[in-house]
């Protein structure tokens, strides 16, 4: 702690300087998770929160001394694999109001691979929450996320970075309408189970797949989604045999490994007469071998296609970046003004 404010910071790194290989390493299942909290536990840094998403793994907190943030990094390749070199060219960083002006904007959605999109708010009040039941949130951090999420839906409100209700699932689906013209026909396998699983299944239904089948992992989660969703329901281990009657496959599940092979992909083929075949990979690390793109009458799109393609109509967002950007540096600077107040005292 300095006599200027405690040391607030932000670490991590996200899919503006991590490619796809290397946000790959970094995915924080459940069992790399709990692992890493194990470790955070140890180093017993003041406040600390970790947000984890498709694309970004990222602590916020208090640390004693910048000795506290190399260690965090340490622990953050250890339990990752990811070397020390790689982290370093991704490594982003900062430090006091800069911290919460990055914060803010991700809630608002600034930093998103998809400018404006709406999930990553709730992913931050979830990271929020685990932080809170972990005993890791103090004065802090509590003002920092609090005045952070007033300050992202006063910039949702009074902007225009949200129009169009961005999402990976309505790019997803507004790609499978420009390659199959019409999806009322089309029979749709949804491979997990989960959040953007179901969100990507209602934005097909939306735009009129009427033919969906659900397969995960939890046999249970299968038949609920289904069930929820007026969809059928396939065994997990047998929708690789089932993959040549589907004419979109989505991948959304949270498997360390790929679950469709090249030659999984390559039997399929062989039983549909030159049909194509859309995979929609929404998942990290990914679902779907990137080879199956090289397949004759095969469509491969990772999360890093799909936000190339949400980038060519950002014309009306994007005049709003710096408008937001300015609110958001207004606002951050005054929370950081309170912490040092605060601090004194």
């Amino acid at each position: 702690m300095s006599a200027s404010g405690p040391l607030l910071f932000h670490l991590g790194a996200s899919h503006h300087n991590a490619p796809l290989e290397l946000r790959e390493k970094l995915a924080l299942p459940p069992a790399r998770a709990a692992e890493l909290h194990e470790r955070i536990a140890a180093a017993q840094l003041p406040e600390l929160a970790l947000l984890n998403t498709c694309n970004r793994v990222e602590f916020y907190g208090v640390a004693g001394s910048e000795h506290d943030l190399i260690a965090l990094g340490s622990a953050l390749c250890a339990v990752t694999g990811l070397s020390a070199e790689d982290f370093a060219t991704i490594r982003a960083q900062t430090t006091g109001p800069e911290s919460i002006r990055h914060l803010t904007a991700v809630a608002a959605g600034l930093e998103s691979q998809l400018l404006g999109e709406n999930e990553i708010f709730g992913q931050v009040k979830d990271a929020y929450a685990a932080a809170q039941s972990m005993g890791r949130v103090g004065p802090v951090l509590n003002r920092v996320f609090q005045k952070a999420f007033q300050a992202a839906k006063h910039v949702r409100t009074h902007t225009a970075i949200s129009v169009g209700q961005v999402s990976v699932a309505n790019v997803a689906v507004e790609l499978a309408l420009t390659i199959f013209g019409d999806l009322k026909s089309t029979r749709v396998l949804l491979l997990g189970a989960g959040d953007i699983g179901e969100k990507t299944a209602k934005a097909f239904q939306s735009r009129g797949a009427t033919s969906l089948t659900v397969s995960n992992r939890t046999p249970e989660r299968a038949f609920a989604l289904a069930q929820t969703l007026d969809a059928t329901a396939l065994p997990f281990e047998h929708f690789v045999h089932h993959l040549g009657n589907y004419d979109i496959v989505v991948g959304s599940t949270s498997a360390p490994d790929l679950i469709v092979r090249a030659a999984d992909a390559a039997a399929a083929f062989g039983r549909r007469r030159a049909q194509p075949i859309l995979f929609l990979d929404l998942a990290l690390p990914r679902d779907i071998d990137p080879a199956v793109a090289e397949l004759q009458n095969s469509y491969l799109y990772n999360l890093d296609d799909l936000a190339k393609i949400a980038a060519q109509n950002l014309a009306a967002r994007t005049a709003e970046v710096s408008r937001a950007r300015a609110l958001i540096a207004e606002k951050a600077d005054a929370v950081w003004q309170q912490v040092i107040a605060r601090h004194a005292v």
